[in-house]
């Protein structure tokens, strides 16, 4: 089956390394009569995957199923696994971004193309995007956002700790701005990758 390897990195030295497999025979168990199935792992940097990577493969799952195009190859599988070289922070938009790079550079065809975004929200209520790890243990609540491409809207969001709903709305007015720079960074890349042929 065909496969993509692509190295995400994000700031603050967070990497991911993710591979696309598919679409390919589905085993009949897992097959879907109407559409691909969409199967992520999330592999943890030493160790065996536990509950909070099943939490995020669900997370990073539904996002990716937002957009592909599964209809297109009904009855096959389509794997995504993501493997996560370090974590310095703003673990699961580095996935988020990994993952829409894989599709991207796999040739899958989408509904439009997502990023992620986290914000920390920070006891004074200021609003830091990509947080480290030190900044997200310090933040009153962290945000992570799934953005599409298309109007800019949620695909995905998650929070940890607590949050007003202004305060909520501010961080995904800010996640949304910061956007254009990470679809830049997509361009940018398949440019560069392409170029090269």
């Amino acid at each position: 089956p065909p496969c993509s390897p692509v190295l995400s990195v994000c700031p603050g030295d967070t990497s991911v390394l993710a591979g696309l497999y598919g679409p390919a025979e589905a085993k009949i168990s897992k097959e879907l009569p109407d559409r691909a199935a969409l199967e992520v792992l999330l592999r943890p940097k030493v160790g065996l995957p536990g509950v909070l990577e099943r939490s995020r493969e669900q997370l990073l799952r539904q996002t990716c199923e937002a957009v592909v195009l599964g209809v297109l190859h009904p009855r096959t599988a389509i794997s995504l696994v993501l493997q996560v070289l370090s974590d310095a922070g703003s673990l699961l938009s580095c996935c988020l971004n990994a993952a829409c790079m894989a599709l991207l550079d796999a040739g899958l065809p989408l509904t439009a193309l997502f990023c992620g975004v986290t914000c920390a929200l920070q006891p004074d209520g200021t609003i830091l995007l990509d947080p480290t790890a030190r900044q997200e243990q310090e933040a009153r609540a962290i945000l992570t956002f799934a953005i599409a491409s298309s109007e800019k809207k949620v695909l995905m969001a998650t929070t940890k700790g607590s949050c007003s709903v202004e305060e909520m709305q501010q961080c995904l007015a800010a996640a949304q701005r910061a956007t254009d720079t990470i679809f830049q960074f997509y361009r940018d890349s398949v440019r560069r990758r392409y170029s090269k042929c």
